[in-house]
């Protein structure tokens, strides 16, 4: 049932022509046309179904031996996949950095797909070649503001490159250290150069043990990546303790001579333009001071905060970031793009250099080839999204609503904080925050106990954390999402607390009630919550039940 006769009228058929228009995929692209949050509410189906379950969908290894007719495939995708996927539309979706997506992304992106463009070479892409490079172009003048001569110069040059565009923040992050890594292992007379003679080369050369990336424990997984992946090795991150969720620049100072004097040498200090557990930004301007006295490379982590620069209210939040010699950005964050949209800005566009590559067949010296001083080879046009938001929006438009969100994040926090039984964890800077539901008794007791005895108070309240949100999410209505962390009223541990990112538009005010007493109630009729009031003893009488 549903097999498709083999033959290259079948084929074409599906190559050139689409199935007629009452079939099931148009009626599926005529639904998403007309209101996307409509058809997800629909298909996306919110009830308990474990990853296992839904594994038994996808468990034949064996590639289907005959055709099968597209409708029917679509029919099937609904069931099996759709029904199963998470809507990240939801106003109630609030736990992630994936949002809702403005609606001319669907038939933007059927364009980007039908043309199929490879932007790793001329030859593939002609057009979205100098479209991306303008992109890069816009994205490094808002974070860099050069001059127009500047950009005239640079912008379409063979020899220069303003940035690279990559599949996301990790990518940009390790492109990002690899060029601060070729620069600065470069060749020089006796030497050819990291790049050509390797790590342990340069290592003798230079006369160093190791060489390390520093940032504070709130820095992205990827970091860790892109030092294994250049070949530092994992234990060359240097990892700071964040008490106050930023990196402290006069411990980074520290830290960072004493590296060197034990023969190493540090390759960049790393700032983070808003963190993906608590949206806090590193003492940017600090740390440029910090990486200039220690000689080393400066880069800014603002794949989420990065767009915050759109807003003359908030930019300065990002202060020093013009002072990076590379900075990241995701635009599939909170520039409301599709998934797959990340940058590598380079302050010096003659830094991308050190990374060049050539062949013959392709990416030829001299050429404008983009895949020269990219990762990644073969990549699609999604610059192209980037560059339609861009100018579909402005920057008034992204203004607006970055300035929602961060007044969004301050009013949820005001909520907390006159919830008796919630406990505001960490203040939004941008647009997250974190908390934690507590009765008010036992807060009361965690601030007059010491360390030792808060002990066992402190994993009760983690284990409720636990189970309210586990239960919150099985329940399907509404999200967010959980981390450990040091909390400048607990610096002394890492306690566990929801986490909220209020990024999309659509989330009301009335929303984010609605899921603080859901999780409320789902906690005081846990057996923890019992618990934790017979623990808090002579004031568990003023303990508040609000439902």
């Amino acid at each position: 049932m549903g097999e498709a006769q083999v033959s290259l009228e079948h084929l074409f058929r599906v190559f050139t022509k689409p199935e007629h228009k009452d079939s099931k995929l148009a009626q599926i692209e005529q639904h998403l046309s007309d209101n996307i949050l409509d058809f997800l509410s629909q298909h996306v189906v919110t009830k308990k179904t474990s990853l296992e379950e839904v594994e038994k969908d996808f468990a034949d290894a064996k590639v289907p031996e005959s055709p099968e007719f597209v409708s029917t495939h679509a029919e099937s995708l609904l069931d099996k996949l759709v029904a199963h996927s998470v809507n990240t539309y939801s106003p109630s979706f609030i736990g992630h950095m994936t949002s809702a997506l403005p609606y001319f992304h669907l038939p933007l992106s059927k364009l980007m797909v039908g043309l199929n463009q490879n932007l790793v070479k001329i030859e593939t892409s002609k057009a979205f070649t100098p479209l991306e490079r303008q992109v890069l172009g816009m994205l490094h003048n808002l974070v860099y503001d050069r001059s127009r001569e500047f950009y005239d110069h640079h912008l379409h040059s063979a020899k220069h490159a303003l940035g690279a565009f990559c599949s996301g923040g990790t990518i940009a992050n390790i492109t990002a250290l690899w060029v601060a890594r070729n620069k600065i292992l470069g060749p020089q007379p006796g030497f050819a150069g990291v790049a050509k003679a390797g790590l342990a080369a340069a290592y003798r050369f230079h006369g160093i043990n190791n060489l390390g990336v520093m940032c504070s424990k709130r820095g992205h997984y990827s970091l860790s990546k892109a030092v294994d992946a250049l070949g530092l090795g994992r234990q060359q991150l240097i990892a700071l303790p964040a008490p106050q969720q930023t990196l402290d620049p006069e411990k980074a100072l520290r830290a960072g001579k004493r590296y060197q004097e034990e023969g190493n040498k540090l390759l960049a200090i790393v700032g983070i333009g808003g963190t993906t557990e608590t949206g806090h930004v590193d003492p940017l301007n600090e740390l440029a001071d910090v990486a200039k006295e220690l000689g080393c490379w400066f880069h800014v982590d603002a794949a989420w905060g990065g767009a915050t620069l759109f807003s003359n209210q908030y930019r300065d939040r990002l202060k020093g970031i013009e002072r990076a010699d590379s900075v990241t950005i995701d635009a599939h964050k909170q520039m409301y793009v599709p998934m797959g949209a990340g940058m590598a800005l380079f302050k010096d566009p003659e830094n991308a250099n050190s990374v060049r590559h050539h062949a013959q067949y392709i990416l030829r010296e001299g050429s404008k080839d983009l895949g020269a001083t990219t990762l990644e080879g073969s990549r699609n046009g999604m610059a192209m999204m980037v560059y339609s938001a861009l100018h579909i929006f402005g920057r008034k438009g992204y203004e607006l609503l970055i300035d929602r969100s961060i007044q969004k994040a301050q009013a949820f926090a005001e909520m907390i904080n006159k919830h008796p039984d919630f406990e505001l964890t960490t203040a939004p800077t941008l647009s997250l925050l974190t908390y934690r539901v507590c009765p008010l008794a036992v807060q009361k007791k965690l601030k007059e106990a010491k360390n030792g005895a808060s002990q066992e108070l402190q994993e009760q309240v983690d284990r409720l954390v636990v189970s309210v949100q586990k239960q919150q999410r099985e329940a399907g209505k509404s999200f967010v999402s959980r981390t450990r962390l040091e909390a400048p009223d607990y610096p002394s541990k890492c306690i566990t607390v929801f986490r909220v990112v209020l990024a999309n538009p659509l989330t009301s005010h009335n929303d984010l009630a609605a899921i603080l007493a859901e999780q409320h109630l789902i906690a005081t009729r846990t057996k923890l919550w019992q618990q934790l009031i017979a623990h808090g003893a002579d004031e568990a009488g003023e303990a508040v039940s609000v439902s």
